[in-house]
């Protein structure tokens, strides 16, 4: 399964060619919608059960469809993987005209309420740039909380749905805890800090557009940007080679895998090459006792502990790898981390 890069943009489906009837759907077809329906009982009951809203319905379960099925609130968010360049694009087509024809009615789900993606990897700012010019949101809960998501306008939603229990964990720490959110995004782990009881947050981004999402994430859960929630525009890599002066009892760190954005003046980033370095740096911040949890979707990433031999590390990603992603168990890593000094 691809990490979290590439290229979608919202998009109807495939037409049928000109003057020709659309054919029966594919005898395969029925094999996934019956996987759909099995699914939606057993990962709806959990849903139910557990309090969550938005989640991981369908992830290539069968590989003649090739799709990821998100749902959020009564939207369908389908993703389709790009299909490798052997296969025919005719019949890839066909597929994902199946896919999205048989998708709303299995679901129980309008038609004008299921959005497509295509993913296909891509780096630097590419990742980031606004796909479509919709500008429509939508607030969805999380463990009584609201967040807004945009199912149309980006690469990704807004809400990382494999962190639910990372961001979980991150309230659980949060209680008194001075909390840095670095590469925040939609400052959604930073809404779960504050509810958690944070004494004081702080969420670094480089994007003006992500951090207006975030503050309004704050403000839809009664959190105001102000002294005790700081919002900062900043290249995180840059922020944190000058040093701050503040010290952070919780941090947590999910940088990219790669970037090159122009922002980050002709440097680039990689989380393989450039680990080492980064959680030295944030590793500083902390105070006496501090805990640090980093993640990554790089699928290919390898921890170097032997360049890191004054941090204690723990690798916890089984913990943060929710029911509904257990297809993809390598969909992040995630570790907990301390300063053996204290």
């Amino acid at each position: 399964m691809p990490e979290r890069l590439g290229a979608p943009g919202p998009r109807r489906d495939p037409p049928a060619p000109a003057g020709r009837p659309e054919p029966p759907l594919l005898p395969a077809t029925e094999m996934f919608v019956n996987r759909l329906r099995k699914n939606l009982r057993h990962l709806g009951r959990w849903a139910r059960r557990s309090g969550v809203s938005c989640y991981r319905l369908y992830d290539a379960d069968l590989p003649d469809y090739a799709v990821a099925i998100d749902l959020y609130e009564g939207w369908a968010h389908v993703q389709e993987y790009a299909p490798p360049a052997q296969i025919d694009p005719e019949q890839a087509a066909r597929r994902l005209r199946d896919v999205l024809a048989v998708v709303p009615p299995a679901l129980g789900i309008a038609p004008e309420r299921t959005v497509l993606k295509v993913r296909r990897r891509q780096k630097g700012a590419a990742q980031y740039e606004r796909r479509a010019e919709i500008g429509k949101f939508h607030e969805v809960r999380e463990g009584g909380l609201i967040f807004l998501v945009n199912l149309t306008d980006y690469l990704d939603t807004g809400l990382f749905l494999d962190h639910r229990p990372t961001r979980g964990l991150i309230r659980g720490l949060a209680p008194e805890a001075r909390f840095l959110n670095l590469f925040a995004y939609t400052g959604t782990a930073t809404v779960h800090a504050a509810a958690g009881g944070a004494a004081a947050t702080m969420t670094v981004d480089m994007s003006g557009v992500y951090l207006e999402w975030a503050r309004k994430n704050l403000a839809r859960n009664g959190f105001r940007e102000g002294a005790r929630h700081r919002l900062v525009q900043a290249d995180c890599l840059a922020w944190l080679d000058a040093r701050p002066a503040d010290r952070f009892d919780l941090i947590f760190l999910d940088p990219p895998t790669f970037s090159n954005s122009k922002r980050m003046g002709g440097r680039t980033f990689d989380v393989q090459r450039d680990h080492p370095a980064l959680l030295s740096a944030a590793a500083r911040l902390l105070a006496p006792g501090g805990t640090l949890l980093f993640s990554t979707n790089s699928r290919q990433f390898r921890l170097d502990r032997d360049s890191l031999p004054d941090l204690s590390i723990e690798d916890i990603t089984p913990s943060t790898i929710p029911l509904d992603f257990q297809r993809n168990p390598r969909i992040h890593t995630c570790w907990k981390i301390r300063r053996r000094n204290g």
